[in-house]
């Protein structure tokens, strides 16, 4: 009898073990990568998880918070949008390391204030005159364009560097199959020692 129990006991394990290990069904839609071919998803679902519509899209502001516009995906800093000043000693070693702009475009801290790139392909204001190679390069080093000023924070570019040569020339291909928006993003300001101000005023 007790040879029988230890027999059940262990069918019984080895089927919980199967369960338990069973690996679980995989989301549909664009956040399951096993699901999506070619470049241009491949692209399109590393965008998605990388966040980048966090800051590099503007936003409608909602009982909820702000929301990325669908009508200006990834077009960066809206040119016309007028800042609050920063006030005196609020960023610093007792205060705050960085403070945002109501839609996360435009960050200011030790290092100033930044605007988020337009990343659609629009000729003269976003990525419609860089190529492949020079978005790896500048992935690569923080440097615009691969070998201009340096890329600065928020952007998270020593961790996006880690990406393989394959992932970057996704999301390459993604970003030129943007509707391409005008949209002529402001120049960083350096922090001059005082709190950065907005370039609008």
């Amino acid at each position: 009898m007790k040879g029988l129990q230890f027999l059940f006991l262990v069918a019984a394990l080895t089927l919980l073990g199967f369960a338990w290990h069973r690996p679980s069904p995989s989301p549909k839609g664009e956040d399951n990568p096993t699901a999506l071919t070619g470049k241009v998803e491949r692209g399109r679902y590393l965008v998605s998880i990388a966040s980048c519509n966090d800051c590099h899209s503007p936003k409608i502001f909602t009982a909820q918070g702000p929301i990325p516009d669908t009508t200006r995906l990834l077009s960066g800093h809206p040119v016309r949008t007028t800042l609050p000043d920063v006030p005196s000693g609020l960023i610093g070693p007792q205060g705050w390391g960085a403070v945002a702009s109501n839609d996360f475009t435009a960050w200011s801290g030790p290092w100033g204030t930044s605007f988020t790139k337009n990343l659609t392909p629009d000729s003269a204001t976003g990525l419609g005159s860089w190529n492949e190679s020079m978005f790896i390069k500048a992935i690569r080093t923080g440097k615009d364009m691969g070998e201009g000023r340096a890329i600065l924070p928020p952007m998270p570019w020593p961790e996006y560097r880690k990406m393989t040569d394959e992932d970057l020339s996704a999301i390459f291909a993604f970003l030129r199959t943007l509707p391409p928006i005008e949209n002529a993003v402001p120049d960083p300001i350096p922090h001059a020692g005082s709190a950065p101000q907005s370039p609008n005023k």
